[in-house]
């Protein structure tokens, strides 16, 4: 056995405490950080407001459907503090209930898509060659179609439902992370840590899954972060936003609180990103 061979293949000891200082460094990096605290709170805040907004609504009714039209244009007051729309519903019991859709179902399409995106960039970028030609000019392929048209063909051939509009989407949302990954998997495939590793032994799916990927999460959780504002299938925030339109600027309750909702929703996860890159990136936890 060569010497960076036995180098590679010897336990550590020091290997476990050695990783929980790198992860107990960035952590305190990323609480040093009041952008990135901040965008842990607001993740957190409208994550929460997703999974329980439709029990925090004042008017469960309206969201189920029932109209008020003696109420209807209501500005913002103590009984409707985000004022009413055109048939008399609380715009605050919409925007709580919307977000589990536009929240929920865009980390859904943005998971299936990374996680896709990220298995197929890797395999081609470290087997290279031929299955890394075809890969990529199928990714290209996916690229030139919009990506509308193409989630709405393959909803279609699903069928009704949102299970189906979140795979149809995310099935469209893959090509980026694809080529992402690809080119990042490229340049640190033949880097001196992945020479070790082969030389001990390690197999491929080893050095792609236990070497490559944890020092390539960093683009792919930014990426993540940013794309979350732009992923969701039905999203009810921009659903109500795009029909306020009609409205404004008489009527600017119908589409302001729609329109922070969503601003705050993509800002809050942008700097969690941010923050996430600093811990997660291992050369920023030397």
């Amino acid at each position: 056995m060569t010497e960076v061979a036995r180098i590679a293949s010897e336990p550590s000891i020091a290997a476990p405490s050695a990783r929980l200082e790198a992860w107990r460094r960035g952590f305190y990096r990323f609480g040093q950080s009041r952008l990135s605290v901040v965008g842990l709170s607001v993740a957190a805040a409208v994550i929460f407001v997703a999974i329980f907004g439709p029990w925090l609504a004042p008017h469960p009714d309206q969201v189920a459907g029932a109209v008020d039209t003696a109420a209807r244009f209501r500005p913002p007051s103590l009984a409707l503090p985000f004022g009413s729309n055109d048939v008399g519903q609380d715009m605050l019991s919409l925007v709580l209930a919307g977000a589990r859709i536009s929240v929920l179902a865009g980390l859904a399409v943005v998971a299936i898509g990374a996680g896709l995106g990220t298995l197929v960039g890797a395999v081609a970028g470290y087997v290279g060659g031929l299955v890394d030609e075809i890969v990529m000019r199928l990714t290209d392929l996916m690229l030139t179609l919009p990506s509308l048209i193409l989630a709405m063909a393959i909803a279609a051939a699903l069928g009704p439902g949102i299970g189906h509009m979140i795979v149809a989407i995310a099935v469209s949302w893959w090509p980026g992370f694809a080529r992402l990954v690809r080119g990042e998997v490229i340049a640190k495939k033949h880097e001196a840590f992945i020479d070790a590793a082969r030389a001990a032994g390690a197999g491929p799916v080893r050095i792609i899954l236990r070497h490559i990927l944890p020092n390539i999460f960093s683009p792919i959780i930014v990426k993540m972060s940013l794309d979350i504002g732009f992923a969701p299938p039905t999203p009810e925030w921009g659903t109500l936003l795009s029909v306020a339109r009609g409205y404004m600027p008489d009527y600017w309750w119908t589409a302001i609180f729609p329109g922070l909702a969503i601003f705050l929703a993509v800002f809050g996860f942008n700097l969690l990103g941010d923050g996430l890159r600093d811990v997660l990136d291992p050369k920023a936890r030397r």
